[in-house]
């Protein structure tokens, strides 16, 4: 029969998850499985195919520190070489055959009798002693419920949900959002379309990209001599955070916008797009963006910039919020995820019945961004207050990993039922991240963010140096825990 009891199930196999199977079997982990409800691997990496996707971080900082890559074809690689290279590190480090596709975790609850997760999924049930959750937080893609959408007689997608069925020549097309992925994908689709109207409800700062194709001697050398791949990596790594320290002191932010206007300058020629296309408030409060064409695309004759948000659709035309108007024959969104309403954070329940909802009432919380008070044995990767505006994912699961890692080993070995981080101890962290926030660009650089949750607080962001998130979210230290004996389990 089908085994259905794990000490660790793993949620998701997009990078995070990959990275905690991969690091857990190392530590000696074998009784683990991962759940993954669609049909193969990666993640956001899978889902998100639309023209143009690639990476915003240098590649060689952008994979995992224990697997290199001296094979990147590109500074800044595209969505297939991530794809492969998440395809290739989980069989080479033997975690393909863990996973188990098509299973979709719809509830999972903490049993305190028992000491485990109860998991209900869409192939039947599972238990767990401990539970990784390795969602993400750019999985779910985010559409605003605009009045008259579900009437629009022609094609809609997300960019996240790219439709490549639909052929784009000669539709006129109406992107709403400016995000990342459209700054990736509207120069992409520019010269296959006839009319592109792009509604932008805030101007993005937008930098040069120093991306390059990497010629084959250099990635000969690279596979040749590690050592300068590692070198590569540690100075990719010290100069995105340079950057990040004018993230904390915003005032050296202000110089750096000085590169993205001479780049809108020298791109957009014409004085009321520029003008449009110039942001009123301080480089970092929002994702940084890069693109080498973005701005070009936009002053093609048949691409139109709406400064405006959709106020509506109706009777096939995309309304602005300023009175323009556009009528297209397809809908694009780039509007991003949602990232801090997971939806995970309603499927997982503590032992009352309560979920991660029911606690965090719209302003997510978590211990290192990993642990939860009042969810023994679970751990969040890729969870709240550890966003960073310039840096690698992978840096900070990679960080997250050691301290889960460390958590669930302790806790096989010693015989421990559960692991539980006190609730004090998570008030004290969240406390001292919040007072530091509002000296960061996040919190002064006068825009309106995804950071930024219902409740008008910042539960994304990480305040301090990588340095620090490296050190503190990668140790574990059992006094900040209630640990419970498994003989105290009835």
């Amino acid at each position: 029969m089908e085994q259905r009891h794990f000490e660790v199930l793993v949620v998701g196999a997009g990078a995070s998850g990959l990275g905690a199977a991969i690091r857990l079997g190392q530590a000696g982990v074998t009784d683990l499985a991962v759940l993954e409800k669609a049909d193969s691997l990666g993640g956001t990496w899978r889902d998100n195919t639309y023209p143009g996707c690639a990476c915003d971080v240098p590649s060689a900082l952008y994979s995992y520190s224990f697997a290199p890559n001296p094979e990147w074809t590109r500074a800044f690689a595209g969505q297939p070489e991530i794809r492969a290279y998440l395809h290739e590190t989980a069989a080479r480090f033997g975690v393909t055959e863990k996973i188990r596709y098509g299973v979709e975790v719809t509830r999972s609850q903490w049993n305190p009798r028992d000491g485990r997760w109860e998991l209900e999924t869409s192939a039947g049930p599972y238990t767990a002693r401990i539970l990784v959750a390795g969602t993400g937080p750019w999985h779910e893609p985010k559409v605003p419920d605009l009045p008259g959408l579900a009437e629009f007689p022609g094609e809609v997608f997300h960019s996240a949900r790219w439709n490549h069925g639909y052929d784009l020549a000669g539709k006129r097309v109406a992107v709403i959002g400016t995000g990342a992925s459209a700054v990736q994908f509207v120069p992409e689709i520019v010269p296959r379309v006839a009319e592109l109207h792009l509604f932008q409800r805030t101007a993005q700062w937008v930098l040069p990209k120093p991306d390059h194709h990497v010629p084959g001697v250099e990635r000969f050398l690279l596979r040749r001599f590690p050592a300068l791949q590692r070198a590569l990596r540690r100075a990719e790594y010290g100069a995105m955070e340079t950057l990040g320290f004018g993230f904390r002191h915003p005032w050296l932010l202000r110089q750096v916008q000085k590169i993205g206007l001479a780049h809108l300058r020298l791109t957009v020629r014409d004085p009321v797009l520029r003008t449009a296309l110039t942001p009123d408030y301080t480089l970092g409060c929002k994702r940084l963006l890069m693109s080498n064409t973005y701005y070009r695309s936009l002053t093609e004759s048949h691409v139109d910039v709406h400064a405006t948000g959709v106020s509506a659709i109706r009777d096939g035309r995309v309304l602005g919020a300023d009175g323009s108007s556009a009528e297209v024959d397809a809908i694009i969104f780039g509007t991003g995820f949602h990232i801090l309403d997971m939806p995970v954070s309603a499927r997982v329940f503590d032992g009352d019945g309560r979920s991660l909802d029911d606690h965090w009432k719209g302003s997510p919380r978590a211990y290192l961004g990993t642990t939860v008070a009042g969810f023994p044995n679970l751990y969040l990767l890729l969870g709240p207050s550890l966003g960073t505006g310039h840096s690698s994912a992978f840096m900070i699961m990679e960080a997250q990993l050691r301290h889960t890692v460390a958590a669930v080993t302790r806790t096989l070995r010693s015989g421990w039922a559960s692991v539980s981080v006190r609730a004090s101890v998570q008030e004290a962290f969240d406390a001292d991240v919040q007072a530091a926030l509002p000296g960061t660009v996040y919190q002064s650089g006068g825009c309106s963010s995804y950071y930024t949750d219902v409740n008008g607080r910042n539960s994304f962001s990480w305040p301090f140096s990588t340095g620090r998130l490296r050190s503190q979210v990668g140790s574990f230290d059992e006094k900040d825990y209630e640990i419970r004996r498994a003989h105290a389990v009835r």
